[in-house]
């Protein structure tokens, strides 16, 4: 397909990849993997920065040693690497056009040590992931950056990250204690053995030497010693952690702490200990509100003096923000923004008598502030939430509603905390000077560290002129003001040339030194921290093309990664945007054979294994469903042929109901290798994407669907889900769970109707998750008109025993036309009214020791796990959701098309299970306990189900 949007007057350097290239043919001899995909390796080449290379090539060792030999290689070929993990990193420095190396996907772990009080991680698991591992001793994570739901913790070592509310005294530098580094030269160094600073001597004489020389450089200078005692008194992430020369004599103590924060320019960390702090047990929070940004910042010491665990400051342009998403508190709404400026506070306290002291004292502080609103200060969670959406929401909605093809800048300052109201004032102005609309500045005001962001088109050479200009002045500022360039994103390439004049000539060759003693070839990271190029922040920057809605809002930032199933398979949510993003700029740029190459891998990395659960949606700060747009592509490519034919299903959907339970039934019945035979077959001849592929954990057929019941004074309608209609259950003879569900309706004592003409509806997933619109909206015409009737026009509720269909009904009523009368329709999971209409009217008899569950991405986007886990705690005596809990992107019947999309999403929720033993295991959609089932080879059921039995 061709293009004929205009070509963008700037592009990011590429280098393409060649099949010649000795260095492609050395890696693919390479135990570690080489990844040979195009599509791939381009999509991995994006980052949360502004920033972008492309890499020669794209690499996952499996382990240390792996990567030591991979050293080995790159010196022979005379290449750089730069490792990379979450890559939400926002300053470039995870970028590059050498060799880029995934440090996340086998390098993943937490373990807990000494109770909680300290914690082993590796560089590929998320703060979120320790954190959860954590959360059970009381404990956390020192550096609580806000981007902890997918920056992994390679990163927040590499970046010295902090966070909202760790300041200096918790950042990774102060709360890690010990790791396992890999050095430039191959050298693998545990700082955890007791005579590791014997094993640096002898194995790197030259740079233990070294260290012990640059350390008595530093001391011996006064200056030197001043600029960083200063300096990192505040945040501070520029340049290299010289404080290290100071804080420590013994050299592989000094090297332990000039890693953290080196964004991998100075090796690897393969594994780290840190300390944890406790987690505060009672929190209240509070807004206060000021007339001027001004008399907010002179607020912060009185407010720190008084033990404000957090003081986050917003400007009058957040306020105005925050005022138009219309979900602030009442301190925001019912005020006349004009210079007013906003102090989100909060306190920590260790038991609810120790926080009512503690906000005691807090009131009687505020009663002598000069404040435009009641604080509201609270400890109700649903209440405190809300305060926090306030400042989580900054960043969605100033990036959400840029330009499309404009880039979303998050920078980051610190100054002494007496600068900061003057700073704030004097950045706004540069804004209005260099015409920066909606330009947010927010932050951690106790640490004096304020964020601000810009919206900027680097395809436009103007604007690309703005930003050179506005930059060096909002240099000159920070640094008259006494302040640090960078207090927590990392230097990265964007602030690179302003290290010298940060810290001055002489500690600029400390660090220059520093690098070449240890990476003497230059090779771990090129470009980033230290460049002697003073426009290099101004080089291949972002150039991101108009492609469509849901690509266009796409920031880059990754969070959505996490939650994704495909992510160990094959594309992340962040990457199939991007993906389309590389295709649009290949036709852009008149490169038809690139583009079309590309348009063909995302055929089965873009669309085919995306399991559009929409969970990425639950983790987007703009939220980008990108379900919504594989589904749009899949309906784009749709042949007339396949429209037609599902078309034809949604008339007659009875009998398709039918058929497929009849073979599975027919399959069940004879040895499993048959079924799969002829399945495996018919993919062969008409693809993998058409024809699902039999499985010998797949049971016979199911039942019918319940039959017509109209009870007098019924309460709810019973919409039964047809996928437990085509699956039979674990054992023969067990009722459904929308049998279940009629059963304990009949013991709770509460009347439900089964609806006339049942048989004939879905809720329109299988159509519309497949793009076939026009058996989805002749599905819409068949079943939304039965249940209106069904339900008296929307008087009763209707209730479906598959969460995925709940969630389908309301997708299909969300499609339907605005003034459909069908709006007035209510759908409640079966779960959720188990829970609030038929567990107190029940009675359970005799308890389970155990059982483990699995919430569904649809349980969790209808808000239906606190039901799931209230039902399974009535029936068990302990109940768990394993941590690796995951979507098992079974989708369906994605996961008989892609088995190894399901078997790579369930892969680590499966060992964990398979490491406890429980006596039940339960789920809340029939698909999803098919596919927890083959992966654990445990009988999942609907927890319904289970209350069934526990109550007869």
């Amino acid at each position: 397909m061709k293009s004929t949007l205009p070509l963008p007057a700037r592009l990011a350097s590429r280098a393409p990849q060649e099949p010649q290239d000795p260095l492609l043919r050395d890696l693919g001899a390479w135990p570690g993997q080489l990844v040979d995909s195009q599509l791939e390796r381009r999509a991995a080449a994006h980052d949360a920065s502004h920033y972008l290379l492309q890499p020669r090539a794209l690499v996952r060792p499996h382990s240390a040693d792996e990567l030591g030999s991979l050293l080995r290689i790159l010196e022979r070929h005379d290449t750089g690497l730069t490792l990379r993990s979450g890559g939400t990193s926002l300053s470039g420095q995870a970028v590059t056009d050498q060799v880029l190396v995934d440090v996340r996907r086998h390098f993943r772990g937490v373990e807990v040590l000494d109770d909680g009080a300290r914690v082993r991680v590796r560089p590929g698991s998320t703060v979120r992931e320790a954190n959860a591992v954590l959360a059970p001793y009381g404990r956390k994570l020192g550096p609580d950056p806000a981007s902890e739901s997918a920056c992994t913790l390679g990163g927040v070592i590499a970046d010295n990250s902090s966070g909202m509310h760790c300041g200096t005294e918790q950042n990774t530098y102060r709360t890690l204690e010990s790791m396992v580094m890999v050095l430039p030269s191959g050298t693998v160094l545990d700082t955890a053995d007791h005579d590791a600073d014997r094993q640096l001597r002898e194995a790197e004489p030259e740079l233990h030497e070294g260290l012990l020389r640059l350390r008595r450089r530093v001391t011996g200078d006064a200056a030197s010693t001043a600029t960083i005692e200063r300096l990192f008194a505040m945040k501070n992430t520029m340049g290299y952690g010289l404080n290290a020369f100071l804080d420590e004599t013994e050299p592989v103590r000094i090297l332990q702490r000039l890693m953290i924060g080196s964004e991998g320019t100075l090796g690897f960390v393969a594994e780290a200990v840190l300390r944890t702090v406790e987690i505060a047990p009672e929190v209240a929070t509070g807004l206060l509100v000021f007339p001027t940004l001004l008399e907010a910042t002179s607020a912060v010491p009185g407010l720190v003096e008084i033990g404000s665990a957090t003081v986050e400051l917003m400007d009058a342009t957040s306020l105005r923000v925050a005022q138009a998403s219309g979900t602030a508190p009442r301190q925001i709404m019912d005020i006349d923004v004009a210079d007013h400026a906003a102090l989100l506070v909060e306190y920590n306290g260790s038991s609810p008598e120790d926080l009512a002291e503690r906000s005691g004292a807090a009131r009687e502080h505020f009663v002598g502030l000069d404040l435009s609103a009641d604080p509201g200060l609270t400890s109700d969670a649903a209440a405190r939430a809300g305060l926090w959406t306030v400042r989580k929401g900054l960043y969605a909605a100033v990036a959400g509603n840029r330009p499309s093809g404009a880039n979303a800048l998050l920078e980051d300052v610190v100054v002494p905390v007496e600068r900061l109201g003057e700073t704030c004032n004097e950045l706004n102005r540069l804004f209005d000077a260099h015409d920066y609309e909606q330009s947010v500045i927010f932050g951690h005001a106790k640490d004096g560290n304020v964020h601000f962001m810009l919206n900027e088109q680097f395809a436009d050479t103007n604007g690309l002129a703005r930003y050179e200009r506005f930059t060096d002045e909002m240099v000159e500022l920070i640094l008259d003001a006494g302040g640090s360039l960078k207090a927590e994103h990392g230097t990265g390439r964007i602030m690179a040339p302003f290290v010298r004049r940060q810290y001055g000539d002489e500690l600029y060759e400390v660090m220059r030194e520093l690098k070449a003693l240890v990476d003497p070839r230059g090779a771990f990271n090129p470009g980033v921290i230290l460049n002697d190029d003073p426009r290099c922040y101004l080089q291949d920057l972002k150039i991101a093309p108009t492609v469509e809605e849901e690509v266009d809002r796409c920031v880059e930032c990754g969070y959505c990664e996490p939650v994704c199933p495909s992510q160990d398979l094959t594309l992340t949510p962040r990457q199939r945007i991007v993906g389309r993003r590389e295709i649009r700029d290949a036709e852009q740029r008149g490169d038809w054979e690139q583009a079309e190459a590309l348009l063909r891998e995302y055929a089965y990395l873009g669309e085919q294994t995306c399991a559009v659960d929409g969970m990425c949606s639950t983790a987007c700060p703009v939220d980008i469903d990108t379900g919504d747009l594989v589904r749009r592509l899949r309906a784009e490519s749709a042949s007339r042929i396949e429209d037609l034919g599902w078309d034809t299903a949604a008339r007659r959907w009875d009998v398709g109901v039918r058929a497929a339970s009849g073979a599975l039934s027919a399959a069940d019945a004879v040895p499993a290798a048959l079924p799969r035979a002829a399945t495996a077959a018919a993919r062969a001849v008409l693809g993998s994407d058409r024809v699902p592929l039999y499985s010998q954990h797949l049971p016979a057929g199911g039942g019918p669907r319940p039959e017509p019941q109209s009870p007098p004074e019924a309460q709810a309608v019973l919409f039964a889900a047809c996928v437990s209609s085509m699956f039979g259950g674990s054992e023969a003879g067990e009722p459904s769970a929308a049998q279940a569900l009629l059963r304990l309706c009949e013991r709770a004592g509460v009347p439900i109707a089964v609806p006339e003409g049942l048989a004939s509806t879905c809720c329109g997933t299988p159509w519309k998750s497949k793009g076939m619109t026009s058996g989805f909206e002749r599905m819409t015409r068949t079943t939304l008109p039965m249940l209106w009737e069904a339900t008296d026009h929307g008087r009763l509720p209707v209730v479906c025993d598959a969460s995925s269909c709940t969630e389908g009904l309301e997708a299909m009523q969300a499609a339907a036309r605005p003034d459909s009368p069908w709006a007035g329709l209510r759908f409640v999971d079966s779960v959720e009214f188990a829970a609030q209409e038929l567990l107190p009217r029940l009675r359970v008899g005799q308890r389970l020791e155990s059982m483990a569950l699995h919430p569904t991405c649809s349980s969790t986007q209808l808000g239906l796990n606190e039901s799931l886990r209230k039902i399974a705690e009535a029936m068990a005596e302990e109940v768990v959701v394993p941590l690796e809990w995951r979507c098992c992107a079974y989708a369906g019947d994605r996961g008989m098309l892609h088995p190894e999309l399901t078997a790579s999403a369930t892969r680590r929720e499966a060992a964990e299970v398979g490491e406890h033993g429980f006596d039940a295991y339960a789920s809340l959609n029939r698909t999803c306990e098919l596919g927890m089932t083959e992966a654990t080879g445990k009988p999942y059921r609907h927890v319904l189900q289970h209350l069934e039995a526990a109550t007869r």
